[in-house]
């Protein structure tokens, strides 16, 4: 059992905490009210961000006291939203929200992952027909082990899970987002996941 703040209760965080409290862990969902991710953060072990991409930077700075020495999950994409309130340009262009963080908070372990799939698929990748892909970008190696252990909980098999290498690969994982509102245009708001096929 690991001790996890959800950092945002919308439908990413909500999906993950449900999941993760069914696994076994002791999970703390906060809102968006500074004192509550404040309190949230300083008794996890692992923090999950999914808070809007857009304003993650600024509220995560401001945690960087509580975040000293933990895991930081990084699932939240920084995007510009178009007209129709889907993802329309990145925010850190050449970058990349993980990165970013990680510039901000040096003694925080950031880890990328699942920002490359519709929320559903976060904690029930099964339940695709092809098979998908989780990646991991950080420059902590144990930490990545621990998010490693932490996704084959939410039902990843290990050889489901690619190691991508630094921090610096997250802006490849978060400029996929840019293929979501086509994808959707397209076929609908049918849950999907980016895979590599071998």
């Amino acid at each position: 059992m690991t001790t996890i703040a959800v950092l945002g209760n919308g439908r990413v965080g909500g999906n993950l905490a449900t999941a993760l409290t069914r696994a076994g862990h002791e999970v703390t969902v906060a809102d968006r009210t500074p004192g509550d991710a404040a309190d949230a953060a300083r008794t996890a072990r692992i923090v999950i961000n999914a808070t809007p991409g857009d304003g993650s930077l600024d509220r995560l700075v401001a945690l960087r006291e509580e975040l000293r020495d933990k895991i930081l999950v990084d699932v939240s994409n920084a995007t510009l939203d178009g007209p129709d309130g889907l993802p329309a340009d990145l925010i850190y262009p050449g970058s990349s929200l993980a990165e970013q963080l990680q510039e901000a908070l040096p003694e925080t372990h950031v880890v990328k992952t699942l920002n490359t799939m519709l929320f559903p698929v976060m904690t029930a990748p099964a339940t695709l027909t092809r098979t998908p892909t989780a990646f991991l970008s950080g420059e902590d190696p144990q930490a990545k082990q621990t998010v490693h252990e932490l996704l084959t909980d939410l039902g990843w098999h290990k050889d489901w899970i690619t190691d991508l290498g630094g921090i610096q690969t997250a802006r490849a994982t978060e400029a996929a987002i840019l293929f979501v509102p086509h994808v959707i245009r397209s076929t609908g708001f049918t849950p999907f996941a980016i895979s590599i096929a071998r």
